[in-house]
């Protein structure tokens, strides 16, 4: 993907995130792994419908900030880790799904229970431990449950999602809010029931296949 691409994607898929009520004015952040090995990342307390293409911050994965008008994010370093220890990814999202913060909050992982969550999450969605926001503690702490996952929520915080681009990143914390949507709905009625263990297994398969593919594809 073009440089001009991608920061084109960075600010739609920012664009519809606030659409889709994962965040709420400034809260939540955007970014992209440019072919330079370079990100590109939605700027610091600018209100959604005002981030351009011009006014993405671009950092080095050692958080120099080299080009874009724009103030990188407070939260860069958690973007960062992502982009240092998983060479696939190129896409983050970071939001405050209401459900899956719910579950942050309360500190409870949002279990599988639907086919999409494995496919496309990688499993039950954990809890990182809680760490001030913006820091390189949390940093460090969100990317010990990414290994084999694509959602990670931040205890007392929000959630944060991987992908092969943002696109991609962006759909995976859709189907994780989803699933804790459908989850809390399904314990007022007496509790999730779990999928079959061989059913877990094979969606599993699923999801590793297509995460191995996303160098490939992106």
């Amino acid at each position: 993907m073009s440089v001009p691409d991608l920061h084109r994607e960075v600010v739609r898929v920012a664009l519809e995130m606030e659409a889709a009520g994962l965040v709420v004015g400034t809260a939540g952040n955007v970014s992209g792994r440019r072919d330079d090995g370079t990100i590109c990342l939605t700027p610091s307390s600018v209100p959604y419908r005002d981030i351009t293409a011009e006014g993405l911050a671009v950092v080095t994965l050692d958080g120099e900030h080299v080009a874009g008008t724009g103030r990188p994010s407070t939260e860069k370093a958690m973007h960062l880790a992502c982009y240092r220890h998983f060479p696939e990814v190129g896409g983050v999202v970071h939001c405050h799904p209401l459900h899956a913060s719910m579950f942050a909050v309360a500190h409870r992982p949002v279990p599988a229970a639907v086919e999409e969550a494995l496919v496309y999450v990688g499993g039950s969605i954990p809890v990182a431990r809680y760490a001030m926001t913006g820091s390189d503690e949390l940093a460090s702490e969100v990317v010990l449950y990414l290994g084999d996952r694509s959602a990670v929520l931040m205890a007392n915080h929000g959630m944060l999602c991987i992908g092969k681009d943002p696109t991609d990143a962006l759909h995976t914390a859709l189907v994780a809010e989803h699933t804790a949507h459908i989850v809390f709905g399904a314990e007022q009625l007496g509790g999730a029931v779990a999928l079959s263990d061989d059913r877990i297994t094979a969606f599993e398969g699923i999801y590793r296949y297509l995460r191995g593919r996303w160098g490939a594809t992106s």
